[in-house]
């Protein structure tokens, strides 16, 4: 084991515990389309049990990435979900679009599975085969800076 290995694992530990969180770009580089420019990870037993379980919400943008995972169930939930199930090189296996609450999807071919707002499939005409990329996002998001646009001329009118 390398120190780099160690310190990718300590990273690992850190984002997890609600230390440092990191949020990924998500780009389908087949179709040159971004996915999600706020995806979360869940690597830990812990996190991958509890998914998306107990959100509200699930605004276009966002997304969870769990890895290890080849089935997914959406009991409980609140809201339609996209899933798009990954081989270990981030290439789609294959997408489920609009999942409803109390369902079950599994893919044994897979890797991972990328949760996405219901219509993002549709919108970015992702499909099998195509190539994704997942990537360490910076403290400035296009999603982020919209919303912080829109909050800075909402202060400005009520000032």
């Amino acid at each position: 084991m390398g120190i780099r290995f160690l310190l990718s694992k300590r990273q690992a530990n850190r984002t997890e515990a609600g230390v440092d969180v990191p949020k990924l770009l998500v780009r389908n580089q087949t179709r040159s389309a971004i996915l999600a420019d706020s995806a979360d990870v869940a690597t830990s037993s812990t996190a991958r049990r509890k998914g998306l379980l107990g959100r509200q919400t699930f605004r276009d943008g966002e997304g969870l990435w769990i890895i290890p995972c080849e089935s997914v169930h959406t009991c409980g939930m609140k809201f339609p979900i996209d899933l798009i199930y990954l081989n270990r090189k981030k290439r789609v296996r294959k997408i489920c679009a609009s999942v409803v609450p109390w369902r079950l999807s599994m893919c044994f071919l897979a890797h991972s599975v990328l949760e996405l707002p219901a219509g993002t499939i549709d919108r970015t005409h992702t499909r099998p085969g195509d190539q994704l990329e997942l990537s360490q996002m910076s403290q400035h998001s296009p999603l982020a800076d919209r919303e912080r646009r829109q909050h800075s001329d909402t202060d400005a009118i009520e000032v």
